[in-house]
């Protein structure tokens, strides 16, 4: 049995990963809804098949999306960012 598990969601917008029990996540999505445009678009390579899809998303909405994403994953030091208690880290008391 599973449940989704937010990280952010907005309006327009739900990123989550699954949560099972006794493991840890392995995935995440990304849920746009009402994207403004999108496309599927699918290559094919020497090695075989190369799926992707593209999505236009508000760069205000990614923002959001990113540092959520890297508090959830603690890697602001990766991006120069706090690493410890610090106001915006994932790990502070005050926000």
């Amino acid at each position: 049995m599973s449940t989704k598990a937010s990280i952010t969601c907005g309006k327009r917008h739900h990123l989550y990963f699954q949560e099972y029990l006794n493991s840890e996540p392995k995935n995440v999505f990304l849920e746009i809804t009402s994207p403004s445009e999108f496309s599927v678009m699918k290559e094919t390579t020497r090695n075989g098949v190369l799926d992707s899809l593209v999505v236009e998303i508000p760069a205000e909405v990614m923002d959001d999306i990113a540092i959520a994403w890297i508090k959830k994953r603690k890697l602001q030091g990766a991006v120069g960012g706090p690493v410890g208690n610090e106001w915006g880290s994932p790990d502070c008391p005050w926000e």
